[in-house]
C-alpha cells in the first residue's frame, strides 16, 4: 500500500499537500514527473496562495540546464476559465510564459505551454 509520508519527495510536498488537499494529487504527480522522468534541476514548489488567494501549489525549475520554467498543476476534470489563468500568471508573478502539468486518473500527465499575451507560433 502506498504510503506518502514514506516516498522520497514527501520532505518537499508535505507543506502544500497538507494545506490543498484539492490539488495534492496533481502537485504529487506533476513534481514527480518532472523531477524523476523528466529530470529538471533545481526543482522546488511554489505556494501560489501566498501571492493570492489561489489554493495550490505549482511546480518550478530548469529544463535542459535553461531558464526558470513554472508549471501550475491541475486535474484533467477541473474547469478552467480565463480568470483561473489570469490567477495563476499573477500568482507566479508574471512569467512570459507557464506549463499547465493536466493530469488524469490514470496517472498520465499533458503538458500544455501558455504564453502571457499574443505570441507568433515558431515557424
Amino acid at each position: 500500500m502506498f504510503a506518502p509520508d514514506t516516498h522520497p519527495s514527501n520532505e518537499a510536498l508535505d507543506a502544500l499537500i497538507t494545506k490543498y488537499p484539492e490539488t495534492s494529487g496533481c502537485l504529487f504527480q506533476v513534481y514527480n514527473d518532472i523531477l524523476y522522468a523528466q529530470s529538471w534541476t533545481d526543482v522546488n514548489v511554489v505556494d501560489l496562495g501566498l501571492v493570492l488567494d489561489f489554493p495550490r501549489g505549482a511546480v518550478k525549475g530548469r529544463r535542459d540546464a535553461g531558464t526558470l520554467v513554472y508549471v501550475v498543476p491541475c486535474a484533467l476534470t477541473e474547469f478552467l476559465t480565463y480568470a483561473w489563468l489570469q490567477n495563476a500568471f499573477r500568482a507566479l508573478e508574471n512569467p512570459s510564459e507557464i506549463y499547465l502539468g493536466i493530469s488524469a486518473d490514470d496517472s498520465s500527465i499533458v503538458y500544455y505551454k501558455l504564453s502571457a499575451g499574443i505570441v507568433k507560433p515558431p515557424v
